[in-house]
């Protein structure tokens, strides 16, 4: 039943019925000649905001129309005061006031508002015995009341019932379909609307713009309509295409939108110039989006925002600047330039807006953190962080973290975590991913299960952003099952997903099944990017697939149009150097169209040391000395290749310059995890605090493994002995 106080089936003629359930009539206006004019201004006082004169000439009026009623009921809605309207309307309807139309549609759409379902259920009722719900306001009313309260079932009731000879009512109910994300079957009712007009297609193709899968559909609808002829777009339409292309980065098709901005005359809108620099920043043709922004007059703060925020992304830190001094400043514009100076390495300008900012806000000191943390100045970060920790803000508490993180004090970043829950915090989706990455650094397989366990307490359980860490987590932990495992749980895998598993894989030496990954995610229709190709070189790198890795290189291009990095040729040169290719490796290096840097020189130096060829060595050697004279590894690398070759003359110089630069080599360390806690040991390393207790300890090992051997050997010498004599 659609409402136990109400007839299975509506009656739509009621309306000879409405004196039945009204207990006085309207009262004529020649009766009170001042109820007119105190209407007018009960009106008047409400639209301005004063509220309270408009309550006190209506309550002080000696007789009420339902126009009185009216206005103060809609007075009260318009500024938010939605439980005085509805406080109101139980008033009226007490007063035996007759409810019309109009009342009924203003309380519903308050109902909606308000999100007051069980309110707006009972004012269905009432509009049932009225009579009035064949009105088309009020039909319109109910079915936006129920969409909104997400009771679209109920809503395609009141459509079935009312649709006749109501064409607002498919308009209403497509735009309940979007919102509830019935995509399809909003779709369905829009090819059967008896008449389409601007506002249809609008509310269908800013649904399918705003949706993550099909936000492709948006623009075959727009291409549609314009070639159906049916409606002309007009600015909310095209607000909407311009912002799909922007998520696309569909340059080429925003163009041509731009051209029928032109046409349709919307050239000077402010949402649509907002749009469209959006777009032009976001496919990084920041030229195209400043010639839109020059050509406003008196650009809004949202405008000026977007166009800042390209800017600092292109590193046109000046520009930027340009348009932030000529604008009207407001918090959002101040954290751009704060962020933005960061960004580009200006860290003591970065402090002084902030200083100079009128009114700083949680938004501005978590802007702040960041800023401290990037620069190596935790401590500020921290004075901050405890000046502002008592909101409670997440964005506050996640900044600190990953300023811990960031200055590699990862478990100063867990035990935060700790308070965070303590406090009652609201964790986000990047708590998670923050603290999964200092798992990740430590090498904390136990922290990172003790933080998995959280995760699935909460609705990020199958969040594809945090998944993806949780991934990332596992496999750098060493427990490439449970990546698999945590992978799998995604309902639909993004490139990044599939990159971090690829990733657990390479690093693991499973390279055959890296390869694997990538051709599955290649037939599940997910494009591979930069990091993808990164990850599955290293994987062919590490499993000697060399003919497979060439493959794959030249392949980035001309299949997938990415340009290769400086990281994929390095990878390239690891891939030929570990598969013994040395002089492959260094000619690929020189035909390079960029210059080499340390990191690629060093993967081919350290491919000779492993193939202990002399004679490449030396040459790469000398091309990353005048690189960088003052690389401690390729000392390092030659020293123990002359000393393997004999070569003790060679191995004493390279000692020697060594010396003289006065560099160091860091020790190598090891850790081990025990009760949550990392600890972390080196040679001569005395910092522990129970390192006379470990140190009494590995020697007592170490005399035991030693008499074991001495017993071993007597043994072994001893069979042979007996051995010899049988023979």
């Amino acid at each position: 039943m659609f409402m136990r106080s109400c007839p299975m089936k509506w009656k739509n003629n009621r309306y000879n019925n409405f004196k039945n359930y009204s207990t006085c009539n309207p009262i004529a206006s020649s009766d009170c000649p001042h109820v007119v004019s105190t209407n007018i201004a009960i009106r008047e006082h409400a639209c301005q905001g004063e509220l309270y004169i408009a309550r006190y000439l209506f309550d002080r009026m000696p007789q009420r129309t339902v126009v009185s009623w009216n206005t103060m009921i809609s007075g009260y809605a318009h500024w938010g005061k939605f439980e005085e309207s509805l406080s109101l309307f139980t008033m009226m309807h007490g007063s035996g006031t007759r409810l019309s139309g109009a009342t009924f549609s203003t309380v519903l759409s308050i109902c909606a508002r308000a999100l007051s379902f069980c309110s707006g259920k009972l004012i269905h009722c009432l509009v049932l015995k009225s009579g009035c719900e064949s009105f088309e306001r009020v039909g319109g009313a109910l079915l936006y009341f129920y969409a909104k309260c997400w009771q679209i079932h109920y809503a395609r009731r009141v459509f079935e019932e009312l649709r006749g000879g109501n064409d607002v009512l498919y308009y209403l109910m497509i735009v309940g379909y979007v919102q509830c994300g019935l995509l399809a079957d909003a779709y369905d009712l829009f090819v059967k609307m008896p008449t389409r007009d601007v506002m249809a297609w609008t509310a269908l193709i800013s649904g399918y713009a705003k949706s993550d899968n099909s936000c492709e559909m948006a623009l075959d609808l727009f291409r549609c309509m314009r070639g159906s002829g049916e409606a002309v777009p007009n600015e909310f339409t095209l607000d909407s295409v311009i912002r799909v292309c922007s998520r696309l980065g569909a340059l080429s098709k925003g163009f041509n939108i731009h051209g029928i901005v032109v046409k349709c005359g919307y050239e000077f809108d402010l949402s649509i110039c907002g749009a469209l620099i959006e777009l032009y920043c976001s496919c990084q043709a920041v030229d195209d989006a400043k010639m839109v922004y020059d050509r406003i007059t008196g650009p809004c703060s949202n405008t000026s925002n977007s166009m800042i925020s390209g800017l600092i992304l292109m590193g046109r830190i000046e520009d930027a600047e340009c348009v932030f001094q000529r604008m009207k400043k407001n918090a959002v514009s101040y954290n751009l330039m704060v962020k933005g100076y960061a960004i580009n390495g200006q860290f003591e300008d970065s402090k002084k807006l902030f200083e100079k900012m009128p009114h700083k806000t949680i938004i501005s000191s978590n802007t702040m953190i960041s800023v401290f943390s990037r620069n190596g100045e935790i401590n500020k970060a921290m004075m901050l962080f405890e000046d502002t920790k008592q909101e409670k803000n997440p964005v506050t508490w996640n900044s600190m973290m990953s300023g811990y993180i960031q200055n590699d004090r990862h478990e100063e970043a867990l035990k935060l975590f700790l308070s965070m829950r303590q406090l009652s915090v609201e964790w986000t989706r990047s708590t998670f991913s923050v603290l999964f990455h200092a798992c990740s650094s430590l090498g904390s397989l136990q922290q990172g299960q003790m933080l998995h366990s959280n995760l699935i307490k909460t609705p990020f359980e199958s969040d594809v952003y945090v998944v993806t860490s949780l991934v990332d987590m596992y496999s750098k932990c060493g427990n490439i099952i449970d990546a698999q495992k945590s992978f799998s749980s995604i309902s639909t895998a993004n490139v990044a997903a599939w990159t971090a598993l690829i990733n657990g894989y390479a690093h693991h030496g499973f390279g055959s099944e890296a390869i694997l990954l990538f051709q599955c995610m290649l037939e599940q229709g997910v494009a591979p990017n930069g990091a993808t190709f990164v990850g599955i070189l290293s994987a062919c790198g590490r499993a000697g697939l060399v003919n497979e890795g060439m493959i794959f290189f030249y392949s980035m291009k001309e299949l997938y149009g990415i340009t290769p990095t400086l990281e994929h040729y390095a990878c390239v040169v690891d891939l030929l150097g570990r598969s013994g290719h040395l002089l492959e490796a260094e000619e690929f290096i020189k035909s390079m169209p960029i210059e080499a840097d340390g990191v690629i020189w060093a993967a081919l130096l350290s491919a000779c040391w492993l193939w202990r060829d002399m004679e490449v060595g030396e040459r790469v050697a000398n091309y990353l000395f005048n690189l960088d004279p003052k690389v401690t590894s390729a000392y390092v690398i030659m020293s123990n290749m002359y000393a393997f070759l004999g070569k003790w003359g060679e191995k004493i110089n390279v000692r020697n310059r060594l010396r003289a630069l006065k560099l160091k080599k860091h020790p190598g360390c090891s850790w081990i995890e025990l009760n949550d806690r990392l600890h972390v040991f080196s040679a001569e390393n005395r910092t522990h605090p129970l390192s006379n207790v470990i140190c009494t300890t590995l020697g007592h090992l170490t005399e035991n493994l030693l008499s074991h051997t001495i017993v071993n050997t007597s043994i072994q010498q001893c069979n042979l002995y007996y051995l010899g004599a049988s023979d």
